[in-house]
């Protein structure tokens, strides 16, 4: 198994030699205005399943040179201040393609290509899809990509400090969120509480989110969701850009800059970036949280082709991050104390350095996207390797206590039969081999290997007002933990004990999208989800110091499945847009963390000798079930004037103590309020005010505390310029402006009583190149 990604990759490029000898083509076509029929100039088209895109010149006419001389494919166009379109081309006619845009003051995202296997208009996509742009990101002031996205309706964050922040999706997070880079699923160790995403935020030119089991297209671990981060489209052929963003944050006076440049040389494609992110301590009225540092450093290149026969990239990546942990929350007069029981005072806390404990985190990413066309059809696959390395350095600098090193070779095909307009069959096989190893003094979880493949068909019937699907998965998993004897003296102590495990499921789903009346979507989806319990829930035995507790695995357990209702209705016309979603999920043998009787175990500390008692959790099963509604409603009483609200509610119930759920994220309303003047001279201005109002949670479980409800306040204003290369974007951004003293109920550092960032002003600027 270790050798068929060695081979895919040899089939697919076989394929591709076969397939350069096709007929050059192109695409020709004119943007206007739907009432005055005025050409639009500036206007950006997208054929994203060619990793292509355009933009319109003076007269409103654009051109694709170098495409496939047949097949259909979905092509995209926006223009602020117009309605999103797309439309389904067929590139044998040669048709000259008009598009008339309607104006509309409400943005949205017409193309997805999350929760399908080919891009899609997301009015037939029948699973709900959020997407989020890049300028939105870059506004939010967020200190990592996942606090950027937490705002989304259904989405949540468990935080540790300004660096750590791991999604949840619905209620549900950790092995159950898939989080997608390069078209690959990121694999570092995401089982564990303060284990992020390492994602360069900058590289993201939007992130799309799919909320609900997606087990069916992406397998084991996508069971609550999928966070799919998306990276530029390349330039058109013969053109070349570039840019450069910096930003700054007075709390944790955190610096962040990225530099990228790209280019299409007739085909041949090129992208290269750099980023760098350096932070102190967060801050709250009138206190530094000291060691709550971080620097990061990302590098990533792209090197491909895009050809009549499609494309193949090959991208390459390097995340880099030392990330420092707090252990001790302040004293009861509020300060934070060092060694010796003295406060330490500000200056120090601001202090950049890092002591111990810390992370040191290189995740090495290496992909090859293609996209191949035969016969009409589209052959897309992605095979990766990445090498995550974690090390945690808690009571020296010389040594890490915790060394981990995990390999993942993942590939992932799929064959998109030739798209008729009506029928659209889909067939696919994914997999993934995986090896880890401790190199470290402590050890927390046993060196193992682990394989898994799965195969998919999928079916999506398209009709004129909307489109059903449906797909069938077999997923089969195998992993295998390995013994740990550790001598001391003439004494042996068994740390790890092997075991062989496997798993094996079924999967489907059935959904139906359809436009009921003008500008009214219904939606609806019934889908299973599976996954497979990971290795720290198997094999676990140690000392898990980022959380404080001694956590025990159980290599019995079974694996978790799940059966999910869910309904979403949108209304979007002119001035208004409305969106409705219910859902209910039933989790079957759901994998959950106890503190049983309060047991506790006293461990050693491998440096000083001492003896530490911690609790005891442990890995427990039982059935659960999740229900919860999202709502959405942006309006304008003027053209320039939006008021956007929205707002999210789970309930999570352990049915077998009908108590709730742990992690849960407390109900949330969030108002905005943005005006966006038309000024002379200027671009995409913005005034705006927004306050986000988090609920108390009560519905907490045994080992949970109650939070309290709070709402903050923030505001932004910016504006953009245009120039030779393009935009450029400057923006002023407050969060939390009252300073407000409050606890997110899923922030680990809430218990010990370090409350969550006060007041930041962000200042940002992005450069076109």
């Amino acid at each position: 198994m270790k050798r068929l990604p060695l081979l895919l990759t040899f089939f697919v490029l076989l394929l591709s030699v076969n397939t350069f000898a096709n007929s050059l083509s192109s695409i020709k076509g004119k943007v206007v205005d739907a009432d005055t029929q005025a050409p639009l100039a500036g206007a950006t088209l997208y054929i994203s399943d060619l990793k292509a895109s355009t933009s319109t010149n003076n007269n409103g006419e654009f051109t694709f040179n170098n495409v496939p001389s047949k097949g259909k494919f979905l092509l995209e166009v926006r223009y602020v201040g117009y309605k999103t379109s797309s439309s389904l081309i067929d590139l044998a006619t040669q048709q000259v393609i008009i598009f008339a845009l309607e104006t509309s003051v409400i943005e949205s995202a017409e193309v997805v290509i999350t929760g399908t296997p080919f891009s899609a208009n997301n009015k037939t996509n029948s699973l709900a899809v959020v997407s989020i742009s890049r300028d939105k990101l870059a506004q939010s002031a967020a200190t990592n990509l996942v606090s950027a996205i937490a705002k989304i309706p259904g989405v949540a964050q468990v935080t540790t400090g300004g660096a750590i922040a791991k999604p949840t999706i619905r209620g549900l997070g950790y092995n159950r969120v898939l989080t997608m880079v390069d078209g690959a699923r990121e694999e570092g160790q995401q089982w564990g509480d303060e284990h992020g995403v390492q994602v360069d935020q900058f590289a993201a030119a939007r992130i799309e989110v799919l909320k609900g089991p997606a087990s069916l297209l992406y397998g084991s671990d996508a069971l609550g969701g999928v966070i799919n981060i998306i990276d530029d489209l390349v330039p058109a052929a013969g053109t070349y850009n570039g840019n450069f963003t910096t930003n700054y944050s007075t709390n944790a006076g955190l610096t962040a800059s990225s530099l990228m440049m790209q280019g299409n040389a007739d085909g041949f494609v090129y992208r290269g970036r750099v980023s760098y992110k350096n932070a102190y301590g967060f801050g709250y009225k009138g206190h530094i949280v000291p060691n709550a540092g971080f620097n990061e450093i990302n590098s990533s290149a792209m090197l491909g082709l895009t050809k009549t026969w499609g494309y193949a990239h090959l991208n390459l990546s390097r995340f880099a991050t030392n990330i420092g942990l707090v252990e001790e929350g302040p004293d009861a007069d509020g300060n934070y104390l060092d060694a010796d029981g003295n406060p330490i005072s500000k200056s120090n806390a601001k202090k950049r350095s890092l002591n111990l404990p810390y992370q040191n985190i290189n995740h090495y990413r290496a992909a090859i996207n293609s996209n191949v066309l035969l016969n009409g059809g589209q052959l897309k696959s992605t095979l990766a390797f990445q090498r995550n390395i974690r090390k945690e350095f808690e009571e020296t600098k010389d040594e890490p206590g915790l060394n981990l090193g995990l390999n993942s070779y993942t590939y992932d095909v799929k064959y998109s039969f030739a798209n008729h307009g009506k029928w659209q069959p889909t067939i696919g096989l994914q997999g993934m081999y995986q090896t880890n190893r401790n190199s470290g003094e402590e050890f927390l979880v046993p060196d193992y290997n682990s394989n898994n493949i799965g195969a998919i068909a999928y079916l999506k019937r398209n009709f004129e007002n909307g489109a059903v699907n449906a797909g069938v998965r077999y997923d089969y998993k195998k992993i295998d933990g390995k013994d740990l004897v550790e001598e001391h003296g003439n004494h042996q102590h068994q740390i790890f004990t092997a075991f062989n495990n496997s798993f094996s499921n079924f999967t489907g789903s059935l959904g139906f999208a359809y436009d009921i009346a003008k500008n009214l979507n219904l939606k609806g989806n019934i889908g299973s989800g599976f996954r497979a319990p990971n290795i720290a829930e198997l094999g676990a035995n140690g000392v898990h110091h980022g959380t404080f507790r001694y956590e025990i695995g159980n290599s019995n357990l079974k694996q978790e499945t799940s059966l999910q209702f869910d309904l979403g209705l949108t209304y979007q016309a002119e001035n208004i847009t409305l969106g409705l979603n219910a859902y209910s999920n039933k989790i079957y043998d759901y994998i959950y963390l106890s503190n049983l009787n309060g047991e506790t175990i006293n461990a050693e500390e491998h440096h000083s000798g001492l003896m530490v008692t911690y609790p005891v959790y442990r890995f427990l099963q039982t059935d659960a079930s999740l229900v919860g509604t999202e709502a959405a409603i942006d309006f304008h009483l003027v053209k320039a004037l939006h008021f956007e609200n929205t707002f999210a509610y789970v309930k999570g119930t352990n049915k077998a103590t009908n108590s709730p759920l742990p992690f849960i994220p407390a109900a949330s309303l969030t108002n905005e309020i943005r005006f966006e003047p038309n000024l002379k001279g200027l671009h995409d201005s913005f005034i705006k005010v927004s306050l986000n109002n988090v609920f108390k949670q009560d519905s907490v479980d045994a080992f949970e505390t109650e939070t309290d409800g709070y709402t903050l306040f923030d505001a932004g204003i910016g504006t953009s310029f245009k120039t030779k290369r393009g935009k450029l974007n400057i923006w002023f951004t407050g969060q939390n402006l009252t300073n407000k003293l409050y606890y997110n109920h899923l922030s680990r550092y809430k218990l010990a009583h370090i409350y969550n960032p006060g007041r930041n002003v962000s200042f940002g600027i992005s450069v076109p190149l």
